[in-house]
């Protein structure tokens, strides 16, 4: 029985990067699932065996090959015969990169990883990769995490994801996971390489399928916008993704990819109101009354802040909304008509709104 580190740890180390996020995964080679249990490891995988290691809690898997039986990520059997090799295991992963072991100080790159990290090259170790429709997009959120390093796709690599779109095993993709990429693409600093990875394969088109896909034909160019943010959260750069897309193509995307409803509602929000607000001082005294209606802007803080945080980052100014705002709050309810507080308020707010754009167009 041998155990070796694999994967994004070892990876992350030869790049030098120190990333408290990265997952330690373990491989175990000459074992089984009944030798496993006997130390004290606590199985957890369903479709082959992972185990938790019973102090550190972290994942070791037996090595395994793999036959692809049906479409999608879960159409595979697999070995886990204590005869499987390292290196055969090592065969069925995605990339090169991804695909390099240690055992104390001692590396084992038979895909020759290491060069690809050296020459920054996100390259498929064999034609098995078509077979995972995953792999597409974790090769697109690859791109977008390591693009400020210089990363690019391997032209055959592109080819094969190309080849997915076009056998249709992408329409094979999970909506869970489709999330689950887009959020960790989003996270990183560039992520437009994935929209661009995705769109260059013609994938784009089929993940995304409610959006106006027109405007990123020229994928060269495209979604830089969203690249260097100074916001490190995933559901405002989700908004400023979607800010040029009718809300009803909003919907149907989050509905498809069942994101959570804070991605979806504060998307609308933006699309909506990205235009009213950089335009806020000319508009009439209605419309503001109305957005701050329709923003829910004095109940609902935090959504409202990360609202004028999407304006922000679009070089809108939001010094007049958040003065408004805070004018708005500030009514004195004691000196109201008791008799109907709520109307009594809305006329307040609207007499606020009224001598605001008075006092700014002077």
């Amino acid at each position: 029985m041998k155990v070796y580190l694999v994967g994004g740890a070892v990876r992350d180390q030869l790049l030098g990067i120190a990333d408290n996020n990265t997952e330690k995964d373990w491989i175990v080679v000459g074992s089984s699932s009944a030798e496993m249990l006997d130390l004290g490891y606590r199985q957890v995988g369903k479709d082959f065996p992972v185990f938790l290691h019973p102090g550190t809690q972290e994942e070791y898997a037996l090595a395994r090959l793999e036959r692809k039986t049906s479409v999608g990520y879960k159409g595979f059997e697999f070995d886990t015969s204590n005869q499987v090799t390292l290196e055969q295991d090592l065969s069925r992963r995605d990339l090169t990169i991804n695909a390099i072991a240690q055992e104390a100080d001692e590396l084992f790159d038979p895909f020759d990883g290491q060069d690809d990290l050296n020459n920054g090259i996100l390259r498929h170790v064999s034609d098995a990769f078509n077979e995972d429709p995953v792999r597409a997009l974790r090769v697109a959120r690859f791109a977008a995490r390591f693009k400020k390093f210089g990363f690019k796709v391997a032209h055959q690599t592109h080819q094969l994801m190309s080849q997915m779109v076009t056998s249709g095993e992408v329409d094979a993709l999970t909506p869970e996971r489709v999330f689950k990429e887009l959020n960790k693409a989003l996270s990183y600093e560039t992520p437009s390489a994935f929209f661009k990875v995705l769109t260059a394969c013609g994938a784009y088109q089929k993940v995304f399928p409610s959006l106006d896909n027109q405007a990123h034909q020229n994928h060269s160019n495209s979604f830089e916008f969203l690249d260097n943010l100074n916001t490190n959260k995933a559901h405002i750069k989700f908004s400023i993704w979607l800010k040029d897309e009718k809300r009803r193509n909003i919907k149907a995307l989050c509905n498809t990819i069942k994101c959570p409803k804070q991605y979806q509602q504060l998307s609308e929000l933006s699309s909506q109101f990205c235009q009213f607000a950089q335009g806020f001082t000319n508009q009439s005294s209605n419309e503001i009354f109305d957005f701050f209606i329709k923003t829910d802007a004095l109940r609902r803080k935090d959504r409202f802040e990360d609202l004028l945080t999407v304006f922000q980052l679009l070089a809108i100014d939001i010094a007049p909304i958040k003065h408004l705002k805070d004018l708005l709050k500030d009514i004195d309810i004691s000196k109201l008509d008791k008799l109907d507080i709520g109307k009594a308020i809305q006329i307040e707010r609207r007499l606020i709104i009224d001598l605001f754009l008075k006092t700014t167009k002077k």
